[in-house]
């Protein structure tokens, strides 16, 4: 059965929740080594899976005219919610944390208007609100609330993979190819924190290695599910599936760290779900039908 490029483009980001889903759990795994060691491992592994790609199959190390800002883009966006997310895992129930950098869709629509000078609806606004307030609800940001600071980083990275998404989307679409951007990306993402490394170096334990080698393996994966699911649809169309990675998470962190979210996190997750719901629902029945 030949499968439609929408079909798909959710294959692949169904595989991409799985993998970063998994990342996420190395990282936690890893224990107490800095952020940027663990970005350096994650992204070293992905530039290694993407040359080996990209001279399996051939493709010219090209990112098209007019693709190189966007792509240089896409890079420095992508590190930075690397690095936040990061953090926010090592500090956060799991769940929290990958629920919160998966307001990327709903950052996405602000970025598109801004950089694709694609028009936001009326729904699509209502649905970025709502998705915000239900941040709000997992951020609970307080004084006295000792995670307030994880939780606001994470909240960054989601903004930051959102701005990350668009740049992509519009790479990808002028002609850049996945795995060249992929590759640009994680050497982008190794180079920026090496110095930071130099600053504060803790050798890893041989456990701590290997859950790090796990990390970049998932992180390689979910990369180039990600940058394909990009490529075959955009993601207003496809991003709801994004989302399966939360309950990907929550299952991970109930049954290896004990994690169970509060009551008012799962008023978060309610409101964030149901907007992309929303959105979702808007894009693939009313804007079809012309309305």
């Amino acid at each position: 059965m030949k499968l439609n490029q929408r079909t798909k483009g959710v294959l692949c980001i169904l595989s991409a929740a799985l993998f970063f889903a998994g990342m996420n759990t190395f990282v936690r795994l890893a224990g107490d080594l800095p952020v940027f060691e663990k970005a350096f491992f994650r992204n070293f592994i992905a530039a290694i899976m993407s040359v080996i790609l990209i001279r399996k199959q051939h493709v010219p190390l090209y990112l098209g005219k007019g693709n190189v800002k966007y792509v240089v883009l896409r890079a420095a966006f992508g590190t930075l919610g690397l690095l936040f997310n990061f953090y926010a895992v090592d500090h956060l129930a799991l769940a929290d944390a990958n629920m919160l950098n998966k307001l990327s869709p709903f950052f996405a629509i602000i970025f598109s208007y801004f950089l694709l000078k694609e028009r936001v609806k009326p729904v699509q606004a209502v649905a970025v609100i709502g998705a915000f307030i239900g941040a709000l609800c997992i951020i609970r940001p307080t004084g006295q609330n000792l995670q307030t600071l994880p939780a606001v980083l994470g909240f960054f990275s989601g903004m930051f993979a959102g701005a990350a998404y668009t740049c992509l989307r519009k790479a990808t679409s002028n002609g850049a190819q996945g795995p060249v951007v992929v590759l640009f990306f994680s050497c982008f993402s190794c180079i920026a924190v090496l110095p930071f490394i130099a600053m504060d170096f803790v050798m890893p334990t041989a456990r701590q290695l290997v859950m790090l080698l796990l990390c970049g393996i998932c992180g390689a994966g979910g990369q180039f599910s990600i940058t394909a699911a990009y490529t075959f649809a955009p993601a207003k169309e496809i991003s709801i599936y994004d989302y399966s990675q939360v309950i990907f998470s929550a299952v991970i962190g109930y049954f290896l760290f004990s994690q169970l979210p509060d009551a008012l996190s799962f008023v978060g997750y309610a409101l964030i779900i149901s907007m992309a719901v929303l959105n979702f629902v808007y894009h693939n029945r009313f804007e079809k039908d012309g309305a």
